[in-house]
């Protein structure tokens, strides 16, 4: 349906206002780490267990979120509901973990509920509330206080930027502890195996490689027809030449092929050695995948050769090989 030029620019101005009120919200976040958010870090870097972190209803979206990120970033961490966790699932929570509650008003019934539980087990409580003189601020070992001035819904009623601060802070924390773990790329990688960075920093070139039989290889005294015969067989755009004690010494492109036939009238006695390119670039068979590819994009190739520390060719691979494996160029 259309909309008019005013009724279009007053949709503009209601977003403007919410993200005015949200960005307002958080920047009020700043003074709150303070000595209150170290020492919660400090619970959440002493946990030996998991951290428990729970919430209703939006609340309890964010801290699934919160969960989330804690647990992709070196935190081990899980979301529990507060409403099942009094019918149960207060049994996954040990002595050994810490919870993390979110409740904007700190007087949320289903975690006031869990909270004689908690003190009894000894179980350390970080709460995150929008009041810091409430229940549940008050019985937690730390309170952070998230409090803002109003929501950005003009009723006030839906919880906007109350849950926006909360996940911000959840951030602040996770990343906090991840710095203060020396929480790594490749640590992170591991617990995204499936996701494109996963890829990049644990795909090595041996998983992607051509091996054995596969890798296109004459030797330096092959002809030039020889060196044809083989690409084709193999078809990775290109063969390795090889000295008599297995080194790589060269490369033998399509693109040389179309050089060599723009200045050589008869191919049939022509010598690869003349015509290869020598010393070309090439990767070691330790090396991950994702140097394979930014050597190719550095020195615009679209096939790369692997040799191991004899400089013994040991593997081959192309572009197409790398694309194929989900690395992104």
């Amino acid at each position: 349906m259309n909309r008019t030029k005013e009724e279009c620019q007053k949709l503009r101005q209601l977003g403007l206002a919410v993200i005015r009120n949200e960005a307002k919200a958080i920047a009020a976040l700043e003074t709150r780490i303070n000595e209150d958010f170290t020492k919660a870090c400090g619970y959440l870097l002493d946990c030996k267990g998991r951290v428990v972190v729970t919430g209703m209803g939006k609340s309890g979206h964010i801290a699934g979120k919160i969960a989330a990120t804690l647990a992709s970033t070196g935190t081990p961490a899980f979301y529990v509901h507060p409403a099942e966790a009094s019918h149960g699932d207060l049994g996954m929570i040990t002595h050994r973990d810490v919870v993390l509650a979110l409740s904007n008003s700190g007087e949320t019934s289903e975690i006031s509920t869990i909270l004689p539980v908690l003190k009894r087990e000894n179980v350390p409580l970080i709460s995150l509330t929008g009041n810091p003189k409430s229940t549940l601020a008050i019985e937690a070992n730390v309170n952070i206080d998230v409090s803002v001035e109003l929501e950005a819904c003009p009723l006030g009623l839906a919880p906007t930027s109350s849950t926006t601060a909360a996940l911000a802070m959840g951030d602040a924390l996770a990343i906090a502890l991840l710095e203060a773990k020396g929480f790594t790329e490749k640590d992170f990688a591991r617990s995204h195996p499936g996701g494109s960075l996963g890829k990049q920093l644990l795909l090595h070139i041996s998983e992607v490689m051509h091996q054995g039989e596969e890798i296109p290889q004459i030797t330096e005294d092959a002809l030039l027809m020889d060196a044809l015969v083989e690409m084709t067989k193999k078809n990775l755009g290109m063969t390795a030449v090889i000295d008599q004690q297995q080194r790589l010494i060269g490369i033998y492109t399509d693109g040389d092929l179309r050089r060599t036939l723009d200045k050589v009238n008869n191919i049939h006695q022509v010598k690869i050695i003349d015509e290869m390119t020598k010393n070309p670039h090439h990767i070691n068979t330790n090396m991950l995948a994702a140097e394979a590819l930014k050597i190719m994009e550095d020195h615009n190739i679209n096939a790369l050769l692997v040799v191991d520390k004899d400089q013994k060719l040991t593997g081959a691979l192309n572009m197409h090989d790398l694309l194929k494996a989900g690395l992104t160029v």
